[in-house]
């Protein structure tokens, strides 16, 4: 797969997150890429959902992604 390719998947991964009510809790960066743990914001009305979500993310087009979400996290709250 190539490295756009890869950034895409990952991408879908951090939205599809976002669009549950998942908001980035914390971020664990090194030499094998970062993991993001997101945090359940939103309660889930039909049924139980984990309240706490991993992602590990290879490629640095995503760090870029998710660090943008997190300023804009900020900016919100």
């Amino acid at each position: 797969m190539s490295d756009y390719q890869d950034f895409i998947a990952e991408r879908e991964q951090i939205d599809f997150l976002i669009e549950q009510g998942y908001q980035i809790k914390s971020v664990t960066e090194n030499l094998s890429g970062a993991f993001v743990d997101f945090e359940l914001v939103t309660p889930d009305p039909n049924g139980y959902k984990e309240p706490i979500e991993r992602l590990h993310l290879l490629t640095a087009d995503a760090r870029k992604y998710f660090s943008s979400l997190i300023i804009a996290q900020k900016k919100l709250s």
